[in-house]
């Protein structure tokens, strides 16, 4: 079982697995029934099941904390199981009544979509097509600062896929419309589930084909061309952005 209180999860100082429901002599949380007396829970929260119905996870808490800390002390696969649980009680709270005709909404039995009583709409939580890229040129990559950015942290460029759009499409027009920058030999990379709020990231690789950079000066604030040895400060391990600098770093035989 997970637990959130808006956007923060209840964390354990405690390390035993999230798949270790009922097999530790009692310890795991099974409902809002085992929160200890001591625990201030005042906000409203929502259980989400896996797929055997089982609970998602499990783990004894100690701390309201942010998403990305799943992954920095329990690794990958529990951020995973996290975000999608956060994402599921979102669109459960969000979804309860039909956007057609206002009838009840319930879940079905067949799979994890939900079913108007009313007039038989079916619905599946959202999920949003984004692009991050990786683009290079003559030993540098393009880094970026983005203007809503607290800190003065720097990553490659990302954006979402709209109505109509190959994800090839997608690359080009937001590179060209965040730097001013032409791309060719664009290549995939890999995939990861982003939360932040229901994004399915899809990375590439490209090279620099033409332009100049300029910065919309809307989303960015500032874009250049950095050497690994000139890095700025970068994304945490955990994203694909990283992932795709480190990968550059490595091809450039600097990591």
């Amino acid at each position: 079982m997970l637990i959130f209180k808006g956007d923060k999860l209840l964390i354990s100082d405690e390390t035993y697995d999230f798949n270790d429901l009922g097999r530790d002599g009692g310890r795991c949380l099974r409902s809002s029934k085992d929160l200890p007396a001591s625990w201030d829970i005042t906000t409203h929260w929502r259980e989400v099941g896996d797929a055997d119905g089982d609970g998602i996870a499990s783990r004894l808490c100690a701390a309201w904390e942010d998403l990305r800390v799943v992954w920095t002390r329990f690794g990958e696969e529990d951020f995973v199981k996290a975000g999608a649980a956060f994402q599921y009680m979102n669109w459960l709270r969000l979804t309860r009544f039909c956007s057609v005709c206002g009838g009840a909404m319930s879940p079905r039995e067949e799979d994890k979509g939900l079913l108007c009583g009313s007039c038989g709409r079916v619905v599946y939580a959202p999920l949003h097509p984004a692009i991050i890229v990786a683009v290079e040129r003559d030993g540098k990559l393009l880094l970026a600062h983005n203007a809503r950015m607290p800190t003065k942290r720097y990553s490659v460029l990302a954006g979402f896929v709209e109505p109509g759009e190959s994800l090839e499409q997608t690359i080009a027009r937001e590179v060209m419309e965040e730097v001013g920058v032409e791309v060719q030999d664009v290549r995939y990379f890999g995939s990861q589930p982003w939360p932040f709020p229901c994004s399915l990231m899809l990375g590439f690789t490209a090279r620099w084909k033409s332009g100049e950079i300029h910065p919309d000066g809307l989303e960015l604030n500032d874009a250049g061309w950095y050497a690994p040895e000139d890095f700025p400060e970068i994304p945490p391990g955990m994203s694909i952005s990283r992932k795709l600098i480190d990968d550059f770093a490595v091809r450039m035989g600097k990591r």
